[in-house]
This record gives C-alpha cells, structure tokens and sequence, in this order.
C-alpha cells in the first residue's frame, strides 16, 4: 500500500516516500559557471548562478597524471582502511590549482535537490584524450565542503562508448558527465558548489593524456584543459530542484 519509491533526503535528514521517480514535479533549472579567468582553487573567482554568461573568459589548469586529484570520499568501495568512502570536506582537494571551483551566492532559503544531475561542460585539451570531472557540494557556513555526489568522462567516449573517437588539440568539444542522481537541501546560508576537474584518483583510473588507454600505456603526459563559460559555449550544471521546500 505503500508510494513505490523511497529516497532519504540529506540536509533533512528524513525519510520520504514518493510516486514517481524522476518527480513530476520537478523544476530543471540550469546554473552556469562564471569566472575572470581564475576560477583555480576556492580563493578563485568561480562563480555559479542561474544568469546566463556573457563574454567572460575561459579557465584553464595543468591535469598532470602523475600527480592526480586524490579522491576524498564518495562512493568508494573496495578499500576502507586506506579510502573511506561516503561524504568529506573537499577543502583540502579545492586548494589545488587544477580544482576549479564555482560557487553560488549565499541562499537566503532552503533548496531541495532531488532527481537526476548532469554538467554540460565545453572544454578543450592540449592532449589527444583526457578526462574530465565534476562534483557536487554542499558548503555550510563554517566553510565546510560535503560532496555529495560526483562524475566523469573520458574524451574518446563524449558520443558513444561503442565507438571511441579521439579528439583534435585545442578544439572545443561538448561533454555530457554524468552525476547519476542524489537528494539533498541546502539549508539557507549554505552555498552551491561545484568542482570541475580532470582526475579523482583511485575512484576512477588516471586518463594518461597520451590517447590510449591506461591499461595499455606507461607513459603519462600532462595536458592544458581549458574549460570555457560563455554565450557561445555556456558550461552548466542542471539541478533538479523541487519547489515548496
């Protein structure tokens, strides 16, 4: 007799049946990435917000595979002892300069994510294939940075995984990373963030840059990856977000 779906509701911290999943009465609302060009670490200049960009320009980092992301919680689950999975403050991981980091404005209400996510990103690299990575989180007022929830893709694979294609250097290209889904509320004073990067090492293998697969190179070459933000090229991330909470 019960809704045939259950989802625990984070910031809540409830328990909440519904009939339908995604909700039907879900508002997808795109929030863009803004920056001047500096958007590297969380002391940069990364801004997200639902206005749509103008002519802002792109930013850019150096992924070196041999120095890669280190994953800090998530959904790890092969070795506990060493990689703890589950939700940590990402401060440590956004003081990296090949972090970029975008944050909203303060919330003067509550917001509740619930449902699917996806970031459009337009980005181009200096290497043949690479990846790249996106991260949702939760900052409170203390400052604190909980993931909540975070994906990625491999550059070869942006159209199809039955047929890879490698990319051209310094070209554009779209990429759809896919985040799966979570559900949580950001409690007013806390802050929307997300974090645009190319590894998170051991949750995903390290992309060598070199345009073939790591299982079968031992060489590993950094890349430039330059992540644009503009009219033309408007990198987002689209939140489902359910109205009356």
């Amino acid at each position: 007799d019960e809704p045939p779906v259950r989802i625990f509701v984070m910031g809540e911290n409830i328990w909440r049946h519904e009939n339908e999943w995604p909700l039907s009465r879900t508002n997808y609302i795109n929030y863009y990435f803004h920056s001047e060009g500096q958007a590297n670490t969380l002391n940069g200049n990364g801004v997200l917000s639902a206005d749509t960009p103008g002519d802002e320009p792109p930013d850019s980092f150096i992924y070196d595979p041999k120095s890669p992301v280190p994953s800090r919680g998530g959904p790890l689950c092969c070795s506990p002892g060493l990689f703890p999975g589950g939700t940590f403050d990402q401060r440590s991981i956004e003081a990296r300069p090949d972090v970029l980091v975008y944050s909203s404005n303060v919330l003067s209400e509550d917001l509740e994510i619930t449902g699917p996510i996806t970031v459009i990103l337009y980005a181009a690299s200096s290497a043949p294939d690479t990846d790249f990575t996106a991260k949702l989180v939760d900052v409170s007022p203390c400052g604190c940075a909980s993931s909540l929830i975070d994906g990625i893709i491999r550059a070869r694979y942006r159209n199809s995984l039955a047929a890879p294609e490698l990319i051209g250097p310094g070209n554009v290209y779209q990429y759809t990373i896919d985040l799966v889904a979570t559900s949580n509320v950001f409690k007013a004073g806390h802050l929307i963030r997300v974090e645009i990067s190319s590894s998170n090492f051991p949750r995903f293998d390290r992309n060598p840059n070199t345009g073939r697969e790591p299982r079968e190179e031992q060489e590993l070459m950094s890349a430039l990856q330059t992540i644009f933000h503009s009219n033309q090229y408007p990198s987002h991330i689209t939140l489902p977000v359910i109205p009356g909470n």
